[in-house]
């Protein structure tokens, strides 16, 4: 099944949300990076709340996240568009520990709680719009709720979960849903979405028993409106002429110190893991370019 996501509304307007399905996407990260179970629950969720924050944008509009709870998995950095295109890593995805006593992947362990949430958004604008809410409980889908209630005054419900197969690490299931309150939700609305996220199985389960983002948002709203439908897939922005520019841009006397010294070069694209090897002749053939 692919991977897409939808914007509705329900409860007669009175909220709006989100919800996806990302389990390829999840698993192409996991394959890029050797991701261990853990880091790979951690990173999964983040791109899936990251991917959803997506669709809240407009045209060329972009974000990123960073999630930096002090924990052994280090930062979790995601990217997103408003076209459903995305790319994530973290700096140690050789992170993982038994289940918690919940049964799930610990994620929290993994994260830390001492730090921060950051979103940077590009909207166009001569500066970009930057928020940051503290980590409080590391297991990302709370985080995130936490961050749009105090950094964008809007009161939400995050649900992300990922399933990993414990004998290959591959990814049976990712996904996640957003709800937000719009000004004068009434009580009784509040009251109900409360309710049923209470008694709503793990979001993970749900993608793995098959349910689409739409019966998701059935469970946990009334009246569901579609707006939307965007596809999700991995896109990374590294390419081997981008490469190249930032190597010219290094200046003539860099090269030739490079040449001199090292005589080859490497670029690592930290999102994609690909790695861009330049021998002596084309520093040298670059050198004449300049």
């Amino acid at each position: 099944m692919s991977d897409y996501l939808i914007r509705a509304t329900g409860f007669g307007g009175h909220v709006r949300a989100f919800a996806a399905r990302t389990t390829n996407i999840v698993e192409e990260i996991r394959r890029r990076h050797d991701m261990w179970n853990t880091a790979t629950a951690a990173a999964g969720r983040t791109l899936t709340c990251t991917l959803m924050m997506g669709a809240m944008l407009k045209g060329e509009e972009n974000l990123s996240v960073k999630v930096k709870g002090g924990g052994p998995i280090g930062q979790i950095i995601a990217e997103a568009n408003a076209h459903g295109e995305g790319r994530a890593y973290v700096t140690n995805p050789h992170v993982h520990f038994e289940l918690n006593e919940m049964g799930k992947l610990d994620v929290r362990r993994a994260v830390g709680t001492e730090g921060f949430l950051y979103v940077v958004k590009d909207l166009g604008m001569r500066e970009p719009y930057k928020g940051s809410s503290p980590i409080v409980s590391g297991e990302i889908g709370e985080d995130f709720t936490y961050y749009f209630v105090t950094s964008e005054q809007t009161p939400s419900a995050v649900g992300v979960g990922v399933l990993v197969n414990p004998e290959d690490r591959s990814v049976l299931a990712s996904g996640g849903f957003i709800l937000q309150l719009l000004p004068n939700t009434p009580e009784e609305v509040v009251s109900k979405i409360e309710e049923r996220i209470a008694g709503l199985p793990q979001v993970s389960r749900m993608i793995g028993e098959g349910l689409t983002p739409e019966e998701i948002l059935e469970r946990v709203m009334d009246e569901p409106k579609v707006l939307s439908r965007t596809d999700i897939r991995f896109t990374c922005t590294c390419s081997p002429e981008k490469v190249t520019k930032v190597l010219i841009s290094l200046g003539r006397e860099e090269m030739e110190n490079m040449i001199a010294e090292q005589g080859e070069a490497e670029v690592h694209c930290h999102f994609c893991n690909e790695r861009y090897h330049y021998d002596k002749a084309a520093l040298e053939e670059l050198l004449k370019e300049m």
